[in-house]
């Protein structure tokens, strides 16, 4: 009987189940179909034998991996980075979504989440070529301004590498926080005006309907920002990263996504085994943090994504 009712539903919604062939047939060949290739990390792979045909190692190219040299410093890189990432792009598309609502011209808040969303479409490559630019100690902003306030040269910030997180991450803010502030002007737009003028013929000050309304009102989708954020934390950006990378700021600038990469194609050893093995801890590591965040997060105002 159940499974009537379901079908009976299914056809009389025929046509929105007919759109969902076209995202679910893409996500099984890009998102399921290469979870194949995770044997990869418990084999010794080689091109003669394939994939299937490899010799099974077990566990040997995780414990690769945790025993090398450069596993604390990879650790250290990607959980510095990505924290900080964290701690400061996540609460400031916030901040500025409340501010930008409270602003009373129409006009002005259109032109400045127009301008303030303009950079989150400037690719990779263009981004990092603007700091370049920018921050270059001789003939760009930071070394002319420089320069011209002390006369002497600027210190080549991009070729130290304690600068680079913090080139990292604030150049992430200018890029990312107006368009991750839509989703919260949204859910702000939502709120009932009702409770606001309610709380001002109350006395209220508009710090206190910000604290006590407006708040509370998006509450529920930081939240589930914040577990996708904390379950995409080991995710440093790729791109940028290896971009920003140079031999002077190495130390500081590798973490797992860009190791991975040069282990499995770009260092001449192409070991896929071990790079498998590490993409693999990475996700899983991930994976763990996802759910402990969405445990958290249900338990402290029952909000959740599972």
């Amino acid at each position: 009987m159940k499974n009537n009712k379901l079908l009976k539903k299914i056809c009389s919604r025929w046509q929105i189940y007919l759109l969902l062939i076209v995202p679910l047939v893409y996500l099984f060949i890009f998102s399921y179909l290469p979870m194949g290739g995770l044997v990869l990390a418990f084999k010794d792979y080689n091109v003669r034998d394939g994939i299937w045909g490899s010799p099974w190692v077990g566990l040997k190219n995780f414990a690769k991996f945790f025993g090398s040299s450069k596993f604390p410093l990879i650790m250290r890189n990607t959980l510095t980075v990505s924290l900080y990432s964290l701690i400061v792009t996540f609460p400031i598309p916030i901040i500025f979504a409340i501010l930008l609502n409270t602003l009373g011209g129409k006009k002005y808040k259109k032109v400045i989440q127009t301008v303030t969303y303009i950079p989150h479409f400037f690719s990779t490559v263009v981004m990092v070529g603007l700091i370049f630019q920018l921050l270059n100690n001789r003939s760009g902003v930071y070394g002319s301004l420089f320069t011209f306030l002390t006369g002497e040269t600027a210190p080549n910030i991009l070729a130290k590498g304690n600068w680079f997180k913090h080139i990292y991450v604030w150049s992430a803010v200018w890029q990312s926080t107006g368009y991750n502030a839509i989703i919260y002007i949204a859910a702000l737009a939502g709120v009932d005006q009702s409770l606001h003028e309610a709380a001002a013929i109350d006395g209220a000050t508009r710090f206190q309907r910000v604290w006590n309304i407006d708040i509370p009102s998006i509450l529920p989708t930081a939240s589930i920002m914040l577990i996708l954020a904390v379950g995409g934390i080991m995710n440093v950006g790729f791109e940028k990263v290896l971009l920003m990378q140079n031999n002077l700021n190495l130390n500081y600038s590798e973490v797992v996504s860009t190791y991975v990469y040069k282990i499995g194609l770009a260092s001449g050893i192409t070991d896929f085994s071990l790079s498998t093995a590490i993409g693999m801890f990475n996700s899983v590591v991930n994976f763990i943090l996802l759910v402990i965040a969405n445990w958290g997060s249900k338990k402290l105002n029952g909000s959740g994504i599972f």
